[in-house]
Protein backbone atom coordinates (compact mmCIF):
# COMPACT_ATOMS: atom_id res chain seq x y z
CA UNK A 1 0.00 0.00 0.00
CA UNK A 2 1.37 3.03 -0.91
CA UNK A 3 2.27 6.04 1.45
CA UNK A 4 0.07 9.22 1.34
CA UNK A 5 2.37 12.08 2.44
CA UNK A 6 0.87 14.66 4.69
CA UNK A 7 1.91 17.55 1.86
CA UNK A 8 0.30 20.37 3.96
CA UNK A 9 2.86 19.25 6.99
CA UNK A 10 5.97 19.30 4.53
CA UNK A 11 4.69 22.91 3.44
CA UNK A 12 4.27 24.23 6.88
CA UNK A 13 7.89 23.21 7.68
CA UNK A 14 9.49 24.67 5.00
CA UNK A 15 7.51 27.96 5.73
CA UNK A 16 8.41 27.70 9.23
CA UNK A 17 12.45 26.77 7.96
CA UNK A 18 12.34 30.57 5.93
CA UNK A 19 10.81 32.39 8.72
CA UNK A 20 13.09 30.97 11.13
CA UNK A 21 16.35 31.64 8.71
CA UNK A 22 14.36 35.49 8.02
CA UNK A 23 14.71 35.74 11.90
CA UNK A 24 18.13 34.74 12.38
CA UNK A 25 19.39 37.00 10.32
CA UNK A 26 17.48 40.01 10.89
CA UNK A 27 17.29 39.40 14.82
CA UNK A 28 21.32 39.15 14.78
CA UNK A 29 21.76 42.16 12.35
CA UNK A 30 18.76 44.55 13.09
CA UNK A 31 16.44 43.56 15.49
CA UNK A 32 18.65 42.90 18.95
CA UNK A 33 22.28 41.81 17.88
CA UNK A 34 24.56 40.93 20.73
CA UNK A 35 26.85 44.10 19.94
CA UNK A 36 25.69 47.03 18.39
CA UNK A 37 25.99 46.65 14.34
CA UNK A 38 25.56 42.93 14.29
CA UNK A 39 27.17 40.05 15.30
CA UNK A 40 28.85 37.16 13.96
CA UNK A 41 25.62 35.04 15.42
CA UNK A 42 23.89 35.75 11.92
CA UNK A 43 26.03 32.59 10.70
CA UNK A 44 23.81 30.48 12.63
CA UNK A 45 20.87 30.79 9.59
CA UNK A 46 23.93 28.93 7.47
CA UNK A 47 22.94 25.46 8.61
CA UNK A 48 19.21 26.03 8.06
CA UNK A 49 19.67 27.26 4.44
CA UNK A 50 21.76 24.31 4.10
CA UNK A 51 18.41 22.58 4.72
CA UNK A 52 16.30 24.67 2.94
CA UNK A 53 16.28 22.77 -0.50
CA UNK A 54 16.37 19.24 1.02
CA UNK A 55 13.03 20.49 3.09
CA UNK A 56 11.60 22.18 0.10
CA UNK A 57 11.58 19.63 -1.97
CA UNK A 58 10.19 16.97 0.48
CA UNK A 59 13.58 14.85 1.42
CA UNK A 60 12.90 12.30 3.80
CA UNK A 61 16.64 12.55 4.61
CA UNK A 62 17.00 15.77 5.27
CA UNK A 63 13.43 16.42 6.46
CA UNK A 64 15.11 13.74 9.66
CA UNK A 65 17.97 15.38 10.18
CA UNK A 66 17.31 18.91 10.22
CA UNK A 67 14.02 18.08 12.46
CA UNK A 68 17.37 16.88 14.64
CA UNK A 69 19.12 20.59 13.92
CA UNK A 70 16.24 22.27 14.71
CA UNK A 71 16.60 21.12 18.41
CA UNK A 72 19.33 23.33 18.78
CA UNK A 73 17.67 26.21 17.83
CA UNK A 74 15.15 25.60 20.24
CA UNK A 75 17.37 25.55 23.01
CA UNK A 76 18.63 28.56 22.11
CA UNK A 77 15.38 29.99 21.97
CA UNK A 78 14.51 29.20 25.10
CA UNK A 79 17.89 29.92 26.78
CA UNK A 80 17.65 33.45 25.60
CA UNK A 81 14.41 33.93 25.83
CA UNK A 82 14.66 33.52 30.06
CA UNK A 83 18.14 34.68 30.10
CA UNK A 84 17.86 38.31 27.84
CA UNK A 85 15.71 41.15 28.34
CA UNK A 86 13.26 43.17 26.06
CA UNK A 87 12.89 42.47 22.23
CA UNK A 88 15.70 39.81 22.47
CA UNK A 89 13.71 37.54 24.92
CA UNK A 90 10.66 37.87 22.81
CA UNK A 91 12.75 36.89 19.42
CA UNK A 92 13.92 33.70 21.64
CA UNK A 93 10.79 32.83 22.29
CA UNK A 94 9.47 33.33 19.17
CA UNK A 95 12.62 31.00 17.79
CA UNK A 96 11.40 28.40 20.31
CA UNK A 97 7.58 28.59 18.80
CA UNK A 98 9.04 28.21 15.11
CA UNK A 99 11.11 25.21 15.86
CA UNK A 100 8.43 23.70 17.70
CA UNK A 101 5.82 24.42 14.44
CA UNK A 102 8.37 22.83 12.27
CA UNK A 103 9.49 19.97 14.28
CA UNK A 104 5.73 19.01 14.64
CA UNK A 105 5.47 19.09 10.76
CA UNK A 106 9.38 17.21 10.02
CA UNK A 107 7.32 14.42 11.97
CA UNK A 108 4.15 14.28 10.71
CA UNK A 109 5.59 14.35 7.67
CA UNK A 110 7.95 11.81 7.79
CA UNK A 111 5.86 9.37 10.12
CA UNK A 112 3.82 7.85 7.73
CA UNK A 113 7.16 6.79 5.68
CA UNK A 114 8.65 5.42 8.47
CA UNK A 115 5.67 3.02 9.71
CA UNK A 116 5.19 1.96 5.72
CA UNK A 117 9.10 0.83 6.01
CA UNK A 118 8.73 -0.85 9.67
CA UNK A 119 5.34 -2.54 7.96
CA UNK A 120 7.33 -3.82 4.95
CA UNK A 121 10.58 -4.95 6.97
CA UNK A 122 7.85 -7.40 8.96
CA UNK A 123 5.81 -8.63 6.11
CA UNK A 124 9.53 -9.30 4.49
CA UNK A 125 10.99 -11.05 7.46
CA UNK A 126 7.35 -12.79 8.26
CA UNK A 127 7.65 -13.91 4.53
CA UNK A 128 11.77 -15.24 5.44
CA UNK A 129 10.60 -16.67 8.33
CA UNK A 130 7.83 -18.92 6.12
CA UNK A 131 9.81 -20.24 3.25
CA UNK A 132 11.49 -23.90 3.47
CA UNK A 133 14.97 -23.52 3.29
CA UNK A 134 17.03 -25.39 0.68
CA UNK A 135 18.64 -28.28 1.75
CA UNK A 136 22.89 -27.85 1.74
Amino acid sequence: MPVQPKAAAALVAAFTLVAMIALAIAWEWWLAPLRPGGSLLVLKALPLLCALPGVWRRRLYTMQWASMLILLYFAEGVVRGWSDHGLSARLGWLQAALAVIFFACALAYVGPFKRAAKRAAKRAAKQAASEPTPPA
